[in-house]
């Protein structure tokens, strides 16, 4: 959890660390190579024209989940716009300014990781009060949700690696394969306005590794992104971009928090006129603003900025003359940057062991515990003479085992989150443990009544033969051994809960709730490098590896039962002497 303190917390700048201001030294002009007649601006009918004065907002009156706490949806590889630090806290320059923000509103502020696909639904329903990812405004997306006043300006980069024959948008058909990040202005941007097939992907590490090992030809990104991504010695570069004053960045809010949206619209303005505004941008995301967009509502002053052209002049004329061009690297070398930086290795062990593996062993057990019991009353149900218990567990059965995980995830941390918010204080941790026990119990049901089923009938009628009744012969004779068959498969299942655990993500979770998986992908953000992500499976297979021979032992001793031991001479004496011998 982060909370305010007296101001933005801004790590120092570590050249190692993507997630961490990159100060002057990263300051760029005005691209040259804008792409003809994007810049245009539509009239912008959203930006208010004024805002309240902080003073007269009454914070009773905001609509937070929490009274006097701003909960804000973030995701953690975005780099520097939104991203995880190497302490494990959620910064970047969209989430300093949000912390400026409210601290000019007098709240604290509570940043939580999730992904940008379920963003938008989650602060709709409630989940959060602010969702904060450099987040384009459409018409689409207000649809679904309102928008503050805009805080940043986004171009559309187009990457492609060196010698590339694509030299702008006009190049791209249907023949290139493009990458994007899925669900964002940029897939949208390929898609509806390109008219072009995307290769889609879950964040924009994996999408630029893609593109330097040459799976796909072209990167569209935002400019931030893309620009924080490429470094030296990487044979790829920006060829063109493209910008339109119409969709700004902005904060999203609930659609009916107007109140919210006001008073951050307020604060926004505040944090531009005493110049905090201009000290982050400074320092996270130094780059020329485009002529005729400002930050704020219409009435904002604009942000005294450092003349970036001029920086990013005098940064070129003093760069050493012999940098020699970047030659492309073999495809080992490739691979070994990529996946097998040792350094990173290192780094990532203590928070994988820390924080990771704690939360996906929880998370395991948690579910696989729940999933058992109500597996076995889904077994026991689907063998019943009566068909109200059969008939229910049957449909269970085929909506759990149909459905995708991260669809019942989403549907029960989305869905039942906010009716039970009461009682998990708006944390959905234990939900989504709940949605992994539902998913696992409709697999666990059908391996249970399986075993119970390849019990031979002869045994429920010897049981009842010598008096025992329907339910003492299935609960003390049938079902035990029924139970002792599948082990091996309900150790499997086990398995397969705790590489699910990592979509868990989806529902959001505080940096210190993240799995294996989320702390891999954060190191991964950070550093620009996959080798934090190999690393996290390397800790998968340690937890997995040990349990599938665990399953083979007990699938070996369960089907030649234990091996016999040779008797001890003087106990085979007595044996003998006992019988008379």
């Amino acid at each position: 959890m982060l909370t305010l303190g007296a101001g933005p917390a801004v790590a120092a700048p570590d050249s190692g660390d993507l997630c961490s201001p990159p100060g002057l030294s990263a300051a760029t002009a005005l691209p040259p190579n804008l792409a003809t007649g994007t810049a245009t601006a539509a009239s912008d009918k959203f930006t208010t024209a004024t805002t309240e004065p902080l003073d007269r907002i009454d914070k009773s009156k905001l609509g937070l989940l929490t009274a006097g706490k701003l909960s804000v949806g973030t995701l953690s590889d975005a780099p520097p716009s939104i991203c995880v630090n190497s302490k494990g806290a959620f910064t970047g320059f969209d989430n300093e300014l949000l912390r400026a923000m409210a601290d000019k509103l007098g709240l604290q502020i509570e940043f939580v990781g999730t992904e940008f696909s379920g963003l938008l639904a989650q602060v709709a329903n409630g989940r959060f009060d602010v969702g904060s990812s450099n987040i384009t405004t459409t018409d689409a997306r207000r649809q679904l949700v309102g928008f503050t006043n805009g805080y940043d300006f986004g171009y559309f980069s187009l990457v492609v690696p060196n010698g590339s024959g694509i030299k702008g948008f006009s190049d791209l058909n249907r023949g290139t394969r493009i990458g994007v990040v899925q669900g964002t202005v940029q897939d949208d941007y390929v898609v509806n306005e390109l008219h072009l097939d995307p290769v889609k992907f879950p964040d924009y590490n994996t999408a630029y590794a893609n593109l330097k090992t040459g799976q796909i030809d072209a990167w569209v990104a935002p400019s931030a992104q893309a620009q924080g991504a490429i470094k030296p010695g990487d044979a790829t570069s920006i060829v063109q971009n493209t910008f339109s004053l119409n969709n700004f960045v902005g904060y999203a809010v609930r659609k009916d928090n107007q109140p919210l949206t006001n008073a951050l619209n307020s604060a926004l303005d505040a944090v531009i006129a005493d110049g905090t505004y201009a000290k982050l941008y400074e320092q996270w995301v130094p780059r020329e603003i485009p002529p005729g967009w400002k930050p704020g509502s219409k009435a904002a002053p604009v942000p005294q900025l450092p003349d970036f052209a001029r920086i990013a002049a005098e940064n070129a004329a003093n760069a050493p003359a012999d940098v020699a061009v970047a030659q492309p690297k073999s495809t080992l070398q490739q691979l070994k940057d990529t996946f097998f930086d040792w350094s990173l290795y290192k780094k990532a062990f203590p928070d994988l062991i820390k924080t990771g593996l704690p939360n996906t062993l929880i998370l395991a057990l948690v579910s696989g515990v729940l999933g058992t019991v109500l597996g076995m009353l889904l077994a026991v149900a689907g063998i019943s003479r009566t068909r109200w218990l059969r008939w229910p567990a049957r449909v269970y059965t085929d909506i759990f085992r149909g459905l995708p995980a991260v669809v019942i995830i989403l549907l029960i941390g989305l869905g039942v989150g906010p009716v039970v918010k009461n009682i998990t204080g708006n944390n959905p941790y234990w939900l989504g443990a709940v949605a992994l026990a539902l998913l696992a119990a409709a697999y666990i049901g059908e391996i249970f009544r399986s075993g119970i089923q390849s019990v031979e009938p002869g045994q429920l009628e010897a049981a009842r033969a010598i008096g025992f009744g329907y339910r003492q012969a299935m609960t003390l004779v049938v079902i035990p051994q029924g139970v002792r068959r599948v082990l091996p498969a309900l150790m499997n299942q086990f398995i397969a809960l705790i590489k699910d655990s990592s979509l868990i993500y989806f529902l959001g979770l505080l940096a210190t709730q993240r799995e294996l998986f989320a702390v891999g992908r954060d190191l991964n953000a950070q550093t620009g490098n996959l080798s934090p992500l190999v690393a996290a499976g390397l800790m998968y297979l340690l937890l997995t590896v040990p349990l599938t021979h665990l399953v083979n032992y007990i699938d070996k001793r369960l089907r030649t039962g234990r091996e016999e031991q040779p008797i001890d001479p003087v106990e085979q004496a007595v044996i003998t002497e006992g019988r008379g011998a």
